[in-house]
């Protein structure tokens, strides 16, 4: 059993995806041309963006937003304690420090609670500027953006949408990617919309923003990229990778109605066992992955055991909350402000979750839980 399986996403649709390729290889020309601009056109139409600029992964589309907002050395930048690395890592990048902000229990996502309490902290203490937030739909649910943007208009913060896991949810007809003053998303294999190596996408409004973002990713290019009016990056998106997203959209509304079945599978039979997730009304997740609580850190591992003696794979995301990494042991983080994110860490389990499990395969899991 695969946890996310691209092999039979890949055999189901491959005559498609197959031909898309070789149309690129036929052409010769992997960087940029009319797959990449098609592909930027046709995101940000689904997200209802007025931009949409692809560069090489998630990552650099993170640090892209933070350089075209110029934060920089003394401003707080905002972050919920239980996500991905990266997106705390791109804030020291450009000389700002990281603000960890504890997760509400159901949901995974940022609180917009404690991150009130954190902004209002950091303003009293008077070291940093509060700059930013980025809040993240983690495991495929939109965060709380409208109480979110109370706070960063209370405060004048700019708001980043990380939606690196949440590409194709939504709340009410609103999509993910179009929440923040900037969003960005990553198109690494695993995620909900995923490439055939590392890609990302950058969405915004903003003309200036936009025109920052994509003179910034390719050298801080001008008239052209031996233009060079400021420092910038190498961060393109492959041509190849624009044309699998491109085929990959035909067939991804499908896909998200497959995962949420098979998420509902599993919350109708594992919700009197374990604590599973919780959706929002209103909310359409997109299911990057499928989380649920044990009791304790021991149930949790016995239940991992007894899945991989069985042949199904499971994850931990993710074993530390972020202010707990070696990366960010000098930041000044008083760890009892993220205790929510300290004890998901120490129970959480990921299963298996995409638009080809089979009910017998969800059921076997089920059983094993």
């Amino acid at each position: 059993m695969e946890f996310r399986d691209l092999k039979a996403q890949y055999n189901k649709h491959k005559e498609a995806i197959d031909t898309a390729v070789t149309a690129v290889m036929a052409k010769g020309q992997f960087i940029g041309g009319e797959p990449v601009a098609r592909l930027e056109e046709t995101l940000a139409g689904y997200v209802g963006a007025k931009h949409c600029i692809s560069c090489a992964n998630g990552t650099d589309a993170l640090l892209l937003a933070l350089l075209a907002w110029g934060v920089g050395e003394g401003d707080a930048v905002f972050v919920p304690d239980f996500t991905f690395f990266s997106t705390a890592e791109v804030v020291p990048w450009v000389g700002a420090e990281p603000v960890f902000v504890d997760i509400d229990g159901d949901t995974f996502n940022l609180s917009p609670q404690a991150l009130e309490r954190a902004v209002s902290a950091v303003c009293e203490e008077g070291r940093l500027r509060p700059r930013a937030v980025i809040a993240v739909d983690l495991f495929g649910q939109c965060a709380e953006y409208g109480k979110i943007r109370e706070i960063t208009e209370k405060y004048g913060l700019l708001l980043m949408e990380d939606a690196a896991q949440g590409f194709g949810g939504r709340i009410g007809e609103k999509r993910a990617c179009s929440f923040g003053d900037i969003s960005t998303t990553s198109f690494f294999p695993a995620k909900p919309l995923g490439c055939y190596g590392d890609g990302g996408a950058v969405f915004t409004d903003n003309d200036e923003w936009a025109e920052l973002i994509r003179s910034y990713k390719v050298h801080g290019k001008g008239l052209d990229k031996y233009d060079n009016i400021r420092i910038g990056m190498n961060s393109r998106l492959d041509t190849v990778q624009a044309a699998v997203l491109l085929e990959k959209l035909q067939f991804f509304e499908e896909e998200l109605e497959g995962c949420n079945r098979a998420a509902d599978f599993y919350t109708e039979r594992l919700r009197e066992r374990v604590k599973t997730p919780t959706v929002l009304p209103g909310y359409y997740s997109s299911w990057a992955q499928y989380t649920v609580r044990f009791a304790d850190e021991k149930q949790r591992e016995e239940a991992m055991l007894r899945l991989k003696e069985a042949g199904i794979p499971s994850m931990v995301y993710y074993r530390k909350p972020i202010h707990a990494l070696k990366a960010f042991a000098q930041i000044q983080t008083n760890k009892n402000d993220c205790r929510t994110a300290q004890e998901a860490s120490a129970v959480c389990l990921s299963l298996p979750m995409h638009a080809y499990l089979q009910e017998s395969e969800l059921e076997t899991i089920c059983k094993l839980i």
